[in-house]
C-alpha cells in the first residue's frame, strides 16, 4: 500500500450526552445501568398526543460547551424532524437539528499536535434507545433482539469536525482533546464505556496535491480512544489498497470490529435528503439571548490549553510538566493549591505531584479528590519545604509522605516520631567523615591517587553510617577536606 502517494481527510462526529438529571424533552432521570425501560414515560416513548418540553439545562450546558469550542452562537435555533425508522427510536424520527444549529464555525486547538482543527457545527438533539443483541447476563437470541428505551430522549450534542485532520494521530489528540474540554467544562462526564461519548470517523484519501476530496466511508460508533486511531489506520490502508489495485471506494457507513481490528461494512450511506427533515411541529425556535450567552461564558473555566501556558509562563515548567499537571482539571487544581502555600519551589511541588502523589492514587485506585483528602496540598507544601530548609532528605521525605497519607498528621511532627530529621551538627557529621575515612584506608588511597569517581562511595558510606539524615552537601564538603588532608612524612 503505497501511503506515500496517497494522504488522508478525516473529520469526526462526536456525540455527547449532557450531564443533566433529567432527559431533553421529558421529566425521566437520566441516569446509566438502571434496569431496562424503567426510566421512561409516554413522552419519550412517542406516545400519541404528547408534547416535548425543552430542558433548558441542558440547553445552558450546549452553550457553555459550545462557547468553550470558540462557536458562534445563534440567538435563534430551530429543532427539526430526523426521520428513520429504527427498532430503538419508537417514535419513528429523532428531535435534532438541522439547517439552523446552536451553534457553528468553532476550533479545538489539538494537545499533542501544533494545530487546531475546526468545528463546523454543534447542535442539541435526542439520543436513542439501545439494542441488546444478547439475553441479560450473556447468552444468545437466535434471530431476535432486546430494545432497552431507557437511553431514549437522553440530551445530546453532535459536534462536527471539519475535515481538518490527516492522520490517525490527529483525530485521537483531537478527541482526547474533546474529552478533557468535557471534563473541565463539566458538561460531561465523557465515559465511553457507557456511551456518554460516541464517534463516527468520517475517512477518504486522495492521492497527494489533489485539491478535490475522495469517496468517503464512515466508521460508526467507535467506543475508545485507541480503537478511533485503529479504526482510521484500518480504513486508510483499505481504501489506498482499492484504489491501488484499479477499484473504487463506495460511500458507506462501515463498524470497527475491535477483536480483529478491521472496519465491516454495514449498510449504503444515507445522505440528508434520506432523513426527510422538517421543522419540529410540536417545539417553537430556540431563542438564546446574549445575555444569557455571557452569563454563561462567565462561568467557563480557564480551559487546558490556556492553563498549560499559564504553567508554563508563571511556574517556569516544561511544556511535558504542564501537560501532565494540566490533564485533569482536578489535578491542576491540587498542584496550585499546594504552590499557594510554598510559592518559592513551583518545580519542587510540581515533582512531587508527578511522582509521589499520582503513583500512590495508582496504587490505592484513587481519586484526585480522594487524595485531596488524605493529604491536603497545604500538607505536601509543607513536607517539600522541610526538604528544602534542609530539615528532611528527599529519601527520609518518602517515608514521612507515607506516613502521613491519611493520618492527619503534620508532616514535621511525623519527622520528629520518625527520628528522621536531617543532622546538620557539623560536628556529628564530621565524626561520621572521620570513621569513614578510617575504616576505608584503600578507597581513601585510591581516591587521593586520582580516581575521583570514589567520592560517591565514600559519601554513601556516611549517609549509611547517619541512616540517611546527615545533610547531603556538608558531607561532600567535610569529606572533601579530610581527602585532601595528607599525613606528613615521617623522618
Amino acid at each position: 500500500m503505497a501511503h506515500d502517494d496517497y494522504e488522508a481527510v478525516i473529520g469526526l462526529e462526536v456525540h455527547v450526552q449532557l450531564l443533566t438529571q433529567t432527559k431533553m424533552f421529558c421529566r425521566c432521570p437520566n441516569r446509566f445501568g438502571a434496569p431496562p425501560n424503567t426510566l421512561v414515560c409516554p413522552i419519550c416513548l412517542g406516545y400519541p398526543g404528547t408534547l416535548p418540553v425543552p430542558n433548558r439545562h441542558a440547553v445552558d450546558l450546549a452553550v457553555k460547551l459550545a462557547t468553550a469550542l470558540g462557536c458562534t452562537l445563534r440567538e435563534q435555533s430551530i429543532f427539526a424532524r430526523k426521520n428513520y425508522f429504527y427498532p430503538d427510536l419508537p417514535k419513528g424520527y429523532q428531535i435534532s437539528q438541522y439547517d439552523r444549529p446552536l451553534a457553528e464555525d468553532g476550533l479545538l486547538p489539538l494537545t499533542l499536535q501544533d494545530k487546531g482543527v475546526r468545528i463546523e457545527r454543534l447542535h442539541l438533539e435526542e439520543d436513542a434507545g439501545k439494542l441488546l443483541h444478547e439475553a441479560p447476563g450473556g447468552g444468545a437470541l437466535p434471530g431476535q433482539s432486546l430494545v432497552d428505551y431507557n437511553r431514549c430522549g437522553v440530551p445530546l450534542v453532535e459536534i462536527v469536525s471539519r475535515p481538518d485532520m490527516s492522520t490517525a494521530t490527529e483525530a485521537q489528540d483531537y478527541l482526547q482533546t474533546l474529552h478533557q474540554v468535557l471534563l473541565y467544562t463539566e458538561t460531561s462526564d465523557g465515559t465511553m464505556e457507557e456511551g456518554s461519548l460516541r464517534c463516527d470517523a468520517n475517512v477518504s484519501v486522495r492521492r497527494r496535491g489533489e485539491a478535490r476530496l475522495g469517496t468517503k466511508s464512515e466508521v460508526k460508533n467507535v467506543n475508545s480512544f485507541r480503537n478511533v486511531g485503529r479504526a482510521i489506520e484500518f480504513e486508510i490502508g483499505r481504501q489506498i489498497g482499492l484504489l491501488d489495485s484499479g477499484g473504487r471506494v463506495v460511500q458507506e457507513t462501515r463498524s470497527f470490529d475491535a477483536n480483529a481490528g478491521v472496519t465491516r461494512l454495514m449498510r449504503s450511506k444515507e445522505e440528508a435528503h434520506d432523513y426527510r427533515y422538517f421543522p419540529e411541529p410540536d417545539l417553537p425556535p430556540l431563542v438564546v439571548t446574549a445575555e444569557r450567552v455571557a452569563a454563561l461564558r462567565a462561568e467557563l473555566p480557564e480551559l487546558p490549553w490556556q492553563r498549560r501556558s499559564r504553567f508554563v509562563e508563571r511556574y517556569g515548567l516544561s511544556l511535558a510538566d504542564a501537560l501532565v499537571l494540566t490533564g485533569v482539571r482536578e489535578l491542576a487544581d491540587y498542584y496550585e493549591e499546594a504552590v499557594a502555600a510554598l510559592p518559592a519551589n513551583p518545580k519542587g511541588i510540581a515533582n512531587w505531584v508527578m511522582t509521589e502523589v499520582l503513583r500512590e492514587l495508582k496504587e490505592r485506585k484513587a481519586t484526585i479528590s480522594e487524595s485531596r483528602d488524605a493529604l491536603p496540598p497545604a500538607r505536601l507544601a509543607a513536607l517539600v519545604g522541610l526538604v528544602d530548609a534542609g530539615k528532611l532528605s528527599s529519601s527520609a521525605a518518602k517515608e514521612v509522605f507515607a506516613a502521613i497519607w491519611t493520618s492527619g498528621e503534620e508532616p514535621a511532627v511525623a519527622m520528629d516520631r520518625l527520628g528522621l530529621g536531617q543532622v546538620s551538627d557539623m560536628s556529628q557529621i564530621e565524626a561520621w567523615v572521620e570513621e569513614v575515612v578510617r575504616d576505608h584506608p584503600d578507597q581513601v588511597a585510591q581516591y587521593r591517587a586520582g580516581r575521583a569517581q570514589l567520592l560517591s562511595f565514600l559519601v554513601g558510606q556516611v549517609m549509611k553510617r547517619s541512616a540517611g539524615r546527615a545533610e547531603p552537601k556538608s558531607v561532600q564538603q567535610l569529606l572533601r577536606q579530610a581527602l585532601e588532608r595528607t599525613t606528613a612524612p615521617r623522618l
